[in-house]
């Protein structure tokens, strides 16, 4: 996870003229509001993300009540924890914002969500499912930990500034604290689907290395691309995966070659590896080990 100071620091001077954030609504407490104890989170957003500490940085009137992920527009937001979500639809400074009730009893709010129907900033979608929520997403609804339920926006008083997501933390549904230690251990998600179908991944990256008496493949992975359309770049995750002997192992000139011919493959080696289908649950969104099942592996250096 890149936490990138200097353009973290550009953003921060850019967003200090933004107008108030984000004293929209009252905060109300999940159940378990008593717990009392942030949980460890999956990190809110899929994909190529900069961040900083700027909670509490100087704004106008105010101070920053959260952190800023700066990320691709209509990238995925995802639940952190399990709970339930609320919009919140009619604020000018927060544009399209939902908060998720924890089950810990923290509420998290996620601001400036999408309003765009294009990927130019049109301003022409309004705060609904399938623009700002994820499509099929109801208020109210009940959600588990890593399930997608908004899409990053500019909406708000970042309209046309910069596309990114304000997180904010309030344990027990009190006064916000700084995200950032939370951000900083939180699980990130290779990838992020709908829950219980079935799917199958073609990743691209290099080779780490190859045990074959457990057989496992462990690769770091920079490309991801999901047989249902859904793709990502520019990301770095460690993954290891089972190898079934079923695996076919091709060279880069094409030619077919044993599952132990893996062993030999120098470090760093431009690789590509394909998964069998699997449903998706939360175990096969993250960079788990063994989660995932190679169905072929084309090495290319």
């Amino acid at each position: 996870m890149a936490h990138t100071v200097a353009r973290t620091l550009t953003w921060m001077a850019i967003a200090a003229g933004l107008v108030a954030l984000v004293a929209v609504a009252p905060v109300r407490a999940g159940a378990g509001a008593s717990a009392g104890t942030v949980p460890r989170l999956i990190f809110p957003v899929v994909g190529p993300v900069t961040y900083s500490n700027d909670f509490g940085a100087p704004r106008s009137g105010h101070r920053h009540q959260g952190n800023d992920i700066m990320a691709a527009k209509k990238s995925l937001a995802v639940a952190v924890e399990a709970g339930t979500v609320s919009f919140w639809t009619h604020s000018a400074s927060a544009g399209c914002m939902l908060y998720l009730h924890g089950k810990s009893g923290t509420v998290y709010q996620y601001v400036h969500l999408n309003n765009d129907v294009t990927m130019k900033n049109d301003n022409r979608g309004k705060c609904v499912a399938g623009t700002a929520y994820a499509k099929g997403l109801k208020d109210g609804a009940s959600v588990v930990a890593g399930q997608h339920i908004a899409f990053v926006g500019d909406s708000g008083d970042a309209n046309g500034i910069a596309s990114h997501l304000h997180f904010e933390v309030h344990p027990k549904g009190g006064a916000a604290v700084s995200p950032y230690r939370y951000l900083k251990k939180a699980r990130v998600l290779l990838y992020a689907a709908k829950l219980k179908t079935s799917l199958s991944l073609t990743l691209g990256g290099t080779f780490i290395a190859c045990d074959t008496t457990n057989d496992t493949l462990k690769m770091r992975v920079t490309s991801l691309l999901a047989s249902n359309g859904y793709h990502l770049a520019k990301i770095s995750h460690i993954v290891v995966f089972t190898l079934s002997p079923d695996t076919l192992v091709v060279d880069k000139d094409g030619n077919q070659r044993s599952l132990g011919s893996l062993a030999n493959v120098a470090a760093k080696t431009a690789i590509e590896v394909a998964t069998t289908s699997a449903q998706v649950i939360l175990d096969t969104e993250l960079p788990k080990v063994q989660a995932l099942t190679t169905l072929s592996v084309s090495v290319l250096g």
